[in-house]
């Protein structure tokens, strides 16, 4: 599954880092991560890592296949 995410605010280099398995770009005031989620475990490890880096989810959307 392939997921957007989109984050309140510009992320840092630092920050993105954190996220290696993503691409991101950076639009209108918000970091948008982009890239695959392997299983529900894997996507509640990413929100754990949002969470205890002091970021704000603002959406999470599904992918479609390519």
């Amino acid at each position: 599954m392939r997921y957007e995410i989109r984050v309140e605010g510009l992320m840092s280099d630092t920050l993105t880092q954190a996220f290696p398995e993503f691409g991101h770009v950076m639009i209108s005031g918000q970091t948008v991560l982009f890239g695959p989620v392997v299983d529900e475990a894997h996507l509640y490890g990413l929100l754990s890592r949002f969470q205890s880096l002091g970021l704000l989810v603002v959406e999470m959307r599904q992918l479609p296949e390519r």
